[in-house]
């Protein structure tokens, strides 16, 4: 918390937070274009937004591009703000909110969390119905290989399409697949009107990826990234996925996961 804090502390740092507010995923290069600091020093700052885990780092190609994280500040509206006057912390609470609509308006979500595990036990975590039931009330039958068909098991409905399937699987490391059809069982299990389920049917099939890194000893750094999302969809998995990650620290580190609905 404390290096989250000292973030926050600085204009100038919560000023880079609110250009990737108004635009997630920016290089180096284009956030300097928009702020009146040189490069080593935007390069600094973002170094400590990142050790603070209020930035993300996602590559694709080259490309180095910086996401808002919204984890630190889910954790300290957690821990602080049911035990104060909630007026006193609207800035805090208004930031929080920033921070996770920046994401949902986004063509992919980025969430980071530290967690006491091995990456072996992760990838369990990850993967097997045991494990997936108790945090998500949701599991997989597929071999995990790259290119299987997968069959959701979501909250008690059966999913199956020929275009669920492994994108990536590379064990304790890096895994990623297809999310799944929205049919009309799923509406009717979570009581979706017919115009949401055409809206979240429409729009193009998006992807999740999970990678894990050791951050030290016994700790996994796990950064979750969905991406190819519609507006629609985009919303829904912005506001699910960190209780969903939430749920599964709390299990990995504790041994129970957080109740349903907390």
């Amino acid at each position: 918390m404390d290096d989250v804090f000292k973030a926050l502390a600085d204009p100038s740092r919560r000023q880079l937070l609110d250009r990737l507010n108004e635009r997630n995923g920016q290089t180096l290069r284009e956030l300097c274009a928009e702020l009146d600091m040189v490069r080593q020093s935007v390069s600094k700052h973002l170094a400590l937004l990142e050790a603070a885990n209020l930035v993300t780092i996602v590559w694709h190609g080259r490309e180095k591009l910086h996401y808002l994280n919204a984890e630190p500040i889910n954790a300290i509206a957690d821990r602080w703000i049911s035990q104060y006057d909630r007026a006193r912390v609207q800035t805090l609470a208004d930031l929080k909110r920033a921070l996770e609509e920046g994401t949902m308006e986004k063509p992919a979500f980025v969430y980071a969390t530290y967690i006491a595990v091995s990456p072996e036990r992760l990838w369990q975590a990850l993967t097997e119905p045991a494990f997936t039931q108790r945090y998500w009330e949701t599991s997989f039958v597929t071999d995990w290989t790259k290119g299987a068909p997968m069959t959701w098991d979501n909250h008690g409905v059966m999913i199956s399409d020929p275009e669920q399937v492994v994108i990536e699987s590379d064990p304790f490391r890096r895994l990623s697949y297809a999310w799944h059809s929205f049919t009309p069982e799923l509406a009717e299990r979570f009581g979706w009107d017919a115009d949401f389920l055409a809206k979240v049917s429409a729009e193009p099939r998006s992807r999740v990826t999970f990678d894990l890194e050791p951050a030290g000893t016994g700790i996994v750094k796990l950064t979750v990234t969905h991406d190819g999302l519609g507006p629609v969809v985009g919303e829904s998995v912005s506001g699910g996925w960190p209780a969903v990650i939430a749920s599964l620290k709390t299990m990995l580190e504790t041994g129970d996961p957080l109740p349903m609905g907390a």
